[in-house]
């Protein structure tokens, strides 16, 4: 009879159990494409400069000591290595729930019960040898160990310890990431200090150079070659040119505090060579192979592994619809009296009991987490292929950059060249009365004005380089 029950019950639980199984939410699926070009510029050559080392990319000494500095102080990437502590700790914690947790405890209290109630009654009608009965007041005193584990049938814990572990794994690239993005920020704006620099040195000859136009025109003027209006357009411009050498110096001294900050610490000078800016030759760049970004960039391996989490996620969800098995122990003394409290077997108490249950009715909650995480799942193959295209992407502006860079550096050397003689030739013209001081004033102009752009665009190249390096995934090693 008592077995014909038993396999009466368990069949319900079956049955139960199967229900909700196949009474599972419909969800989109969506595989990732990892499908890229076959190459950047038709080139199929494999070696790529991401595998250099920053340390032999870049070969100023000053700017590696800021990097090294960089790298040890910056907040936002010590920020990022507690990320992976926490994630660290993750694991562990989902490692735990694998586990059978066992708790101790031990107590003592009493107990009065009416007479005129079950146990009451219960207890007066029991013969104890006198002097030996069971006190009105009951004392109860126990201790004990009490162990509980959940069996991980459906492997609902074991994904989630893995989908732990690829979230670990997706904060490690996300501090590789940070590196990636610190070490190029730290070159660009040491770049840009050093284009500053000779903006500003650029700026101080010039004015040098007009303020022995300007007392030409005054010379001029006494002798009655030119009126006062040309002596007044060249003090306006010497004034111009002042004001632009404050607005350099300004842009100096903001540049030099961001490197500071990329470096945790408070504003002080920053070391450098000034000299010999537009001499320098960004290194050259070989961009291997597009399928070799998936391998490269921290960021499209983050997205990677964040992908990975987000399909084990739902696995967890899932596995919330099926029944779980738990299985409950424990071993233990009690006694309302203390004397009693080691006796064995007369005091000793212990439980073994094992349970299955699983969500049947008013399964909204459940399903809303399973739907939720499929959700998550499509984001994270979206932005996992949107990760992939945005590097391809940036790799191919800036390879078109770096050319386009150099056609116009060497466009704007000889603009420069050309109007740095026409200074002399258009003072020579003016002293001998046939150019007007218009045509000196603009010369000078057009030639201050070539020559800061020369100087930037110098920049930008130096730039663009520390710009393919990062996007080609190269830095973080």
């Amino acid at each position: 009879m008592f077995k014909n029950s038993l396999y009466k019950g368990l069949g319900l639980v079956l049955i139960c159990a199967a229900y909700t199984a196949c009474k599972l939410p419909e969800v989109a699926q969506r595989a990732e494409n990892k499908n890229v070009p076959v190459s950047f510029n038709g080139s199929q050559d494999t070696v790529s400069t991401a595998g250099i080392q920053w340390r032999n990319f870049f070969t100023d000494p000053n700017l590696i000591n800021l990097i090294d500095t960089a790298l040890k102080n910056n907040q936002e990437l010590n920020i990022t290595l507690q990320d992976i502590e926490i994630a660290k700790n993750e694991i562990k914690a989902r490692k735990g729930e694998l586990l059978p947790s066992v708790t101790y405890g031990a107590g003592a209290g009493f107990d009065k019960v009416g007479r005129y109630t079950s146990s009451g009654a219960g207890d007066a009608s029991t013969e104890i040898t006198p002097g030996r009965e069971v006190p009105e007041v009951l004392p109860d005193y126990h201790f004990g160990l009490q162990a509980n584990w959940e069996a991980d049938i459906w492997h609902k814990l074991r994904n989630s310890k893995k989908a732990a572990i690829s979230h670990y794994l997706s904060t490690v690239e996300g501090k590789n990431f940070v590196i990636t993005n610190l070490i190029a920020e730290v070159a660009n704006s040491y770049y840009e200090l050093l284009a500053a620099d000779n903006q500003l040195e650029t700026v101080k000859k010039n004015i040098e150079l007009q303020r022995n136009a300007l007392e030409l025109m005054k010379i001029q003027k006494q002798a009655s070659r030119v009126n006062e209006l040309a002596v007044r357009k060249f003090e306006a411009e010497v004034l111009s040119s002042k004001s632009l050498e404050f607005d350099i110096q300004q842009n100096i001294t903001e540049t030099e505090n961001k490197i500071n900050f990329l470096l945790g610490r408070y504003p002080q000078p920053i070391i450098r060579d000034k000299s010999n800016f537009t001499d320098l030759v960004p290194p050259t760049v070989q961009t291997g192979l597009p399928s070799q970004l998936l391998a490269n960039r921290p960021d499209i391996k983050q997205a990677e592994y964040e992908l990975a989490a987000a399909k084990l996620d739902v696995k967890v969800a899932k596995a919330q619809f099926y029944p779980s098995l738990g299985i409950s122990a424990a071993i233990g003394y009690q006694a309302f009296n203390p004397s009693y409290l080691l006796r064995t077997p007369e005091s000793l108490i212990y439980s073994l009991a094992g349970d299955l249950a699983g969500p049947l009715i008013n399964k909204n909650a459940i399903k809303a987490e399973y739907l939720t995480a499929n959700a998550k799942q499509l984001q994270a193959v979206f932005d996992y292929e949107k990760t992939i295209l945005n590097g391809y992407i940036e790799v191919a502006n800036q390879l078109s950059k770096i050319n386009n860079l150099q056609k116009s550096y060497d466009l704007k050397s000889k603009q420069v060249a050309a109007l740095t003689q026409s200074i002399d030739i258009s003072n020579d013209l003016f002293k001998s009365a046939r150019a007007d001081y218009f045509e000196v004033l603009m010369t000078q102009r057009d030639a201050l004005q070539s020559k800061l752009e020369l100087i930037e665009t110098k920049k930008q190249q130096l730039n663009a380089v520390v710009d393919i390096y990062h996007a080609l995934g190269g830095g973080w090693r």
